[in-house]
């Protein structure tokens, strides 16, 4: 969690077929507050914008204006963890939307894809509970966390693996191909397994929730996203985490809607990124009240790939993580998606063991307790804590 953040407006790559109804210059001009200086269109990095698709958010106020606006062009999500919402506008429509005096910018939705490295087992869980090398082979925990909810927001989760032993179940599915929640790609059932699964998991009794915003192939939308965080920040039951293993080039949009969910009591744990850049140009990793996590390996070195900065929060396991796997299986690869888990997990055992807490308190608790100065490799500026559960 961090305590200022710049504030950047590109849009997130995350990719998702979109439809979208028609808005013509009377419709838009009936009723609407048009003003003369067009509201700013924040541009997706080249090559990412899903052609057409746009995040429209508006001024706090107006909140009537802007569901008339969202009305009239068949918006595709309503959102309330933000104000705004997601929609296909052609080059007249997004004009006019830009001229309405209650649009505070306007975003263009961005592709995303997983970042994970296949490898050819679990030694993260076993890394987490003691302060120094050599592992010792074993994990020792004093809580289950079988009071806690973890919202794991990524591909779904393969709800009747035997690992999750009836724990598991759908939340929310933004994609709307059939799979209602279940994954058909692999990476939200590693990630949740990380979190909860009976022999991998850092919190063996937690209960897990699919939210799906990432499709078959592992990419989504910025508006699916938020969609999916908006879904957790209403309908989330406490004592609950969240972990994010997805990311792209920095949102303002996506920031917020995280940020919101976070300030809700939902503790979220996000993947610093697998770009070997600074995670300031990156969400959800630069959003503010979220605990950004970066990749260690074996040897306590900063993964390679892993992102850095002062955005940083703390490191984790994410370099050859075996985990629970689509076809009831199991897989065993790398990123800092699969550091994040570790982080949401032991966000779970705290909220287990110490019961609900802000989002805040659990950040601080996880970086007062970690093992302090373990990570080589990690550029000037870059914490080199990794993350202990201590006696949880």
């Amino acid at each position: 969690m961090k305590t200022v953040r710049n504030t950047l407006f590109l849009g997130t790559a995350l990719a998702l077929a979109a439809c979208g109804g028609e808005l013509n210059d009377a419709e838009m001009m009936d009723g609407s507050d048009i003003s003369q200086t067009e509201a700013p269109l924040m541009l997706a990095p080249a090559g990412t914008a899903i052609p057409g698709s746009y995040i429209v958010v508006t001024k706090q106020e107006g909140g009537l204006r802007r569901a008339s606006l969202a009305s009239r062009i068949q918006a595709r999500h309503n959102y309330s963890v933000i104000n705004g919402f997601a929609a296909d506008l052609t080059a007249e429509q997004l004009a006019e939307v830009r001229k309405d005096a209650n649009v505070l910018f306007v975003e263009e939705d961005a592709v995303v894809k997983l970042e994970v490295t296949q490898s050819p087992a679990t030694w993260g869980i076993d890394r987490i509970d003691q302060v120094s090398l050599p592992l010792s082979n074993s994990y020792t925990y004093t809580t289950t966390a079988s009071n806690v909810t973890a919202y794991v927001i990524d591909t779904g989760i393969q709800i009747n693996h035997s690992q999750f032993g009836g724990r598991a179940a759908v939340g929310y599915d933004a994609i709307g191909d059939g799979q209602n929640g279940n994954d058909c790609q692999g990476h939200g059932t590693h990630v949740a397994g990380t979190i909860g699964s009976a022999t991998y998991g850092v919190a063996k009794g937690v209960k897990l929730r699919a939210v799906r915003v990432l499709n078959c192939s592992g990419s989504g939308s910025n508006s699916g996203v938020i969609a999916g965080i908006n879904w957790v920040t209403t309908n989330h039951v406490k004592p609950a985490v969240a972990n994010m293993s997805l990311g792209g080039s920095a949102s303002s949009a996506v920031n917020t809607a995280v940020t919101n969910l976070s300030n809700a009591g939902v503790f979220v744990a996000v993947a610093a990124g697998n770009s070997n850049a600074n995670a300031s140009g990156f969400s959800p990793a630069s959003a503010p009240a979220v605990t950004t996590v970066g990749a260690s390996t074996k040897t306590d070195a900063r993964a390679s790939y892993s992102n850095y900065g002062s955005l940083i929060d703390i490191f984790a396991p994410g370099t050859d993580i075996t985990s629970t796997w689509i076809n009831s299986g199991t897989n065993t690869i790398s990123g800092t998606s699969m550091a994040s888990p570790h982080v949401a997990g032991v966000g779970a055992l705290y909220k287990g063991t110490y019961g609900d807490a802000s989002s805040a308190t659990v950040d601080s608790w996880i970086k007062t307790n970690a093992s302090i100065g373990k990570i080589t490799g990690a550029p000037s500026g870059t914490t080199t804590n990794l993350l202990n559960k201590k006696a949880l």
